[in-house]
């Protein structure tokens, strides 16, 4: 025993020193992965993920749930436990593969069903596609309370006799919700929603069960009277003039708008020449270009960023896999230049329309980077500086750039 004693004690400032090099190890490892600040919420249709710290680092694995991060531009540093008031919030899908039905819950339908929730007024609402059930329910709940409820959308939706966007509807046609369609070939396209003509919501996001369960894409909710008169002045054109793509008359929005200091810009196609906008602030990049593009076909968005990389910007991006090895796509292009482009790894479909500059800017909305798009379709496009946003989005980038390096297995 007298033996043992001893070497114990030796041995102990070793033991001690390796258990607090291995809890300082833990707690870096989880600031880096999850970040300070981060509240998870419960609620009744499952988890959602609030960051509330701009310097947050999203994992690659993660469930298929979306992620939320408010503006913190002019805002105090909360108390423990408070949470912060921003004028945005940016939420990610987050698919799964392979898919579960059980997964298919607490993502951005329930998110958007709060944001209907809170419609006292009015409800515009622009989608090219439609098929979830609690989104109708809830509209048609917004209808009962008083509110007054507008859709426009595709006439290829309108149409299609698939039994979940049929079901979808139905519930609004029975709440007397009227809806104008396009009713021509190229496509209504937006995905926008405007409430009280206080805050919008619009992004990548389809109002689709498969948009939100298996596709990457992003949403934001923006709370602005100015960006709200934009977004109800080109819904207007839609649904009162029934005008649509080349034929709806231009004007009747503010392009540039400020929110606590940070500057949107604010477009619409086909009017407004969304691509060359996109050029115009691409010419600008001096330190780097970071893209995810669904689709991407426009020459001269290509020609762009091809320029900027030769200027020595650090160019990266990553194409949806379907369409960018055809001659159209500017994923050949870029390959052949030598740019740091990968096709995703996301067995569904990685749906962003995307691109970070600078670290500081982010432009995206319903706007692929085609001629269709430019030319033809109705869209919108949100053009923003803020570097807490364009943070959020460069996790984003990150994370779907992984599962590009690295592809999910069928």
């Amino acid at each position: 025993m007298s033996r043992r004693r001893p070497s114990r004690k030796r041995s102990s400032p070793v033991k001690w020193l390796v258990i607090i090099a291995l809890i300082i190890l833990v707690g870096y490892f989880l600031y880096r992965r999850v970040g300070i600040g981060v509240n998870v919420e419960s609620s009744t249709d499952g988890p959602v993920i609030k960051i509330d710290v701009p310097s947050i680092e999203i994992p690659s694995v993660m469930p298929a749930q979306p992620t939320a991060q408010s503006s913190q531009d002019d805002q105090p540093t909360p108390a423990a436990g408070q949470e912060l008031e921003g004028w945005y919030d940016i939420y990610f899908t987050t698919p799964r593969y392979p898919d579960k039905r059980e997964y298919h819950q607490g993502g951005l339908d329930t998110q958007l069903v709060a944001f209907i929730n809170t419609a006292q007024k009015t409800i515009d609402l622009a989608d090219y596609d439609f098929d979830l059930e609690n989104v109708a329910n809830a509209l048609a709940k917004a209808v009962g309370r008083g509110v007054r409820v507008r859709m426009v959308t595709d006439t290829d939706t309108l149409t299609n006799d698939d039994p979940k966007i049929q079901k979808a509807f139905g519930i609004l046609k029975r709440a007397k919700i009227p809806i104008v369609d396009d009713q021509r070939g190229p496509i209504m396209h937006d995905k926008f929603v405007v409430v009280d003509g206080q805050s919008i919501w619009t992004g990548s996001w389809n109002f689709t069960d498969g948009d939100t369960y298996h596709l990457n894409n992003n949403a934001i909710k923006i709370v602005s009277r100015e960006l709200a008169q934009n977004y109800t002045a080109e819904f207007e054109k839609m649904f009162v003039q029934r005008s649509f793509g080349p034929s709806k008359p231009a004007g009747g929005t503010t392009a540039l708008v400020t929110i606590q200091g940070v500057s949107i810009a604010n477009y619409f196609a086909p009017k407004d020449g969304v691509a060359a906008k996109i050029t115009d602030r691409l010419a600008q990049a001096k330190q780097s270009i970071h893209f995810m593009a669904f689709s991407f076909t426009n020459d001269e968005i290509g020609k762009a960023m091809i320029a900027r990389a030769k200027a020595g910007v650090s160019l990266s991006g990553v194409f949806e896999k379907t369409g960018s090895e055809t001659q159209y796509s500017e994923y050949g292009k870029m390959r052949k230049a030598k740019l740091d482009v990968l096709q995703d790894g996301n067995p569904y479909v990685m749906h962003h329309k995307v691109i970070i500059i600078d670290a500081r800017t982010v432009i995206f909305g319903s706007f692929n980077f085609t001629d269709n798009a430019d030319k033809d379709n109705d869209e919108n496009l949100l053009i923003i500086d803020d570097p807490t946003l364009a943070q959020a989005f460069e996790a984003e980038f990150q994370r779907v750039r992984e599962v590009a390096l690295n592809p999910l297995k069928k």
